[in-house]
């Protein structure tokens, strides 16, 4: 998955990833809920890294503000699910913008614009598997930040 281009229609992205979390759901006999949908509509809103708080305020500006717990329980769900993923240094968190079937995706942060990108790298994850079960380790979760520039933010340099 790449950057989006600067003008696309990022209604129809939002809209892909609604409809996807809810075909997750369904196949997984899991509810999303009204407040989980919501909360997933917050970070879909755009490909930057939105924290907790910054959810909060967006639902706040056409609802009741939520409580802390409220979203962190509904970010919690929806990174069980694939939907969202976590941007670990930023403590953040964005939409998972296609499916990777339960495999992890390195994330590229651009550190001058924040737009975030998945990169499927199965390749990469299945040799660093390797290298920590030839330690005797076992990985149970992986966290793969690249950060940097993306093609938008680089050209204009």
């Amino acid at each position: 998955m790449s950057f989006p281009a600067p003008h696309h229609n990022h209604a129809t992205c939002t809209a892909e990833i609604l409809s996807r979390a809810e075909r997750t759901c369904e196949r997984r006999g899991s509810r999303l809920t009204g407040q989980r949908r919501e909360v997933l509509n917050c970070v879909a809103e755009s490909h930057s890294a939105v924290g907790a708080y910054d959810i909060i305020e967006r639902m706040a500006g056409h609802g009741p503000r939520p409580a802390p717990i409220t979203v962190y329980r509904a970010l919690d769900f929806l990174e069980a699910h694939g939907l969202v993923h976590k941007i670990e240094s930023r403590n953040a968190f964005i939409a998972c913008t296609h499916p990777h079937e339960g495999q992890p995706a390195a994330l590229l942060v651009c550190e001058s614009c924040g737009l975030v990108a998945e990169l499927d790298a199965p390749e990469t994850f299945a040799a660093l598997q390797s290298a920590a079960r030839a330690q005797g380790f076992e990985v149970h979760r992986s966290v793969v930040e690249l950060t940097g520039l993306c093609a938008t933010c680089h050209e204009a340099r």
